[in-house]
């Protein structure tokens, strides 16, 4: 048994860094590298693309960086554990192999994959079957919208991440994997761990939980300090230094910006964060509350302390779902008097979308630049702002009428309030709105399936 692994953060979401687990790789010595792709509304926009084209539902960019990477992967002996494969892993996985092959890594590269996430097609029998799958918060049953959901993906965890890694695999593609299970799969797989061993697979979920953000970590995003942290432009992203006991310290690569520090590793700690003593993970429940970080040095933080308890019967699904039509346009009024210019553009817009008739089940008004962060915390209207952007969006059930919407705030501009600008980028586009669907699914309905495949020829 190793008596310590690096895990290193290359991916917080789709639309990351490029370049960022290239860095990783070369910038310093890592056993495993774990690349975030996905988020509930990331699966719907792939499973568009895949039913246009069923070779698509993947993070395209993740193939073209295992093409610039996977000699170096193969050569350090180096890990890659990524949920790249969206709705399509296997068509990922297909990917990869074509970029081994002309990377010439026949017979020496191999490639995992995990299938078993994605229940779209299976949603009509496990209806029949009684598996509601309500949603958590409204309590409403899935068969109210059954006929226009677009995605279903159960949160899968480590243990086929496991086998995978036990079966020698350079890459690991899962579908919709839950993020902290890319950093602490590699963990129970190097150290041991049993799945009865909840304190320390607890710890790896906190560790997972930190990584999955990529430099949110590591002085990205960051309000403590933030105009001192160093050299954002060559952000080091975080990596875990992990000990067989489940303590690990989060650091980053030398010489790279940022900082890791305790402020940092808290604010991350705090994302998306409900009940602190019931983080719900498939392979256990992890308490933050229990969660002890100290000062290791420049760019150190340690976590220890970590306690958790045995996981539900349950995994969670992500199902997306359409729900009608939005648009959103904008425009600017320069001073003075911006505010109140814009306030009767407002007016002036609702005055003629309600003379024609359209009705939409929201339409709101922000003013950026005044209260469009804050709402009504905003305070009075400012006097004396230079200029204020007006954003109106509306959303409903009829497309024509979010169509109209659409061709009602061009003519403000010669009809409305003076000193407008700022409809350079023309008519705004309307969209279909996808909704999210949270739900529960007893675990013996999921059952993961895992290939590895060696590079041929």
């Amino acid at each position: 048994m190793k008596d310590k692994i690096r895990i290193a953060s290359g991916q917080g979401f789709w639309g990351d860094q490029l370049d960022a687990p290239r860095r990783q790789v070369e910038g310093g010595p890592i056993d495993y590298l774990m690349l975030d792709y996905l988020a509930e509304v990331t699966m719907s926009i792939m499973q568009k693309q895949r039913s246009r084209n069923p070779s698509l539902g993947y993070a395209r960019d993740f193939v073209p960086l295992m093409g610039e990477i996977l000699p170096a992967v193969v050569e350090r002996d180096i890990r890659v554990v990524a949920n790249a494969g969206g709705v399509n892993p296997a068509g990922c996985r297909d990917a990869v192999l074509d970029e081994a092959r002309k990377a010439g890594l026949q017979g020496r590269a191999r490639v995992g994959m995990i299938t078993g996430d994605d229940i779209l097609e299976r949603l009509p029998d496990l209806l029949s079957r009684g598996v509601e799958l309500k949603n958590m918060e409204t309590g409403e049953p899935l068969s109210q919208v059954i006929d226009r959901v677009q995605s279903a993906n159960a949160y899968i965890g480590a243990r086929p991440i496991v086998q995978a890694l036990r079966q020698d695999a350079h890459v690991v593609i899962t579908g919709r994997s839950t993020d902290t299970a890319l950093t602490y799969a590699p963990m129970i797989h190097e150290f041991g761990w049993g799945y009865g061993e909840h304190d320390r697979i607890a710890a790896g979920v906190v560790a997972g939980h930190i990584n999955e953000c990529g430099a949110q970590a590591s002085g990205g995003n960051c309000l403590w300090n933030w105009r001192d942290i160093p050299d954002l432009a060559d952000v080091g992203f975080p990596i875990i230094e992990a000990a067989p006991d489940g303590s690990f310290v989060v650091t980053k690569h030398e010489g790279t910006g940022g900082r890791v520090a305790v402020p940092t590793v808290k604010e991350q700690l705090l994302y998306e964060m409900g009940d602190p003593r019931s983080y719900i993970t498939p392979d256990c429940v992890a308490d933050f509350t229990t969660i002890r970080l100290s000062d290791d040095g420049t760019d150190r933080v340690r976590v220890s302390g970590v306690r958790g308890t045995g996981p539900t019967e349950l995994l969670k699904v992500s199902l997306s779902y359409l729900d009608g039509w939005k648009a959103s346009g904008t425009l600017v009024y320069s001073w003075p008097d911006a505010v109140e210019k814009a306030q009767a553009a407002d007016r002036v817009l609702r005055a003629r979308l309600d003379r024609l008739g359209l009705e939409f089940d929201e339409v709101l008004t922000e003013y950026v630049g005044w209260n469009a962060t804050h709402g009504p915390l905003a305070g009075p209207v400012p006097r004396d702002l230079a200029e204020v952007t007006v954003r109106w969006s509306v959303r409903g059930h009829d497309m024509a009428a979010v169509d109209r919407f659409t061709k009602e705030i061009a003519p403000l501009v010669l009809t409305g309030p003076p000193s407008v600008t700022g409809f350079a980028g023309g008519r705004p586009r309307v969209q279909e709105i996808v909704a999210y669907w949270p739900a529960l699914i007893p675990k013996a309905e999921i059952e993961p399936y895992l290939s590895v495949d060696v590079v041929t020829a």
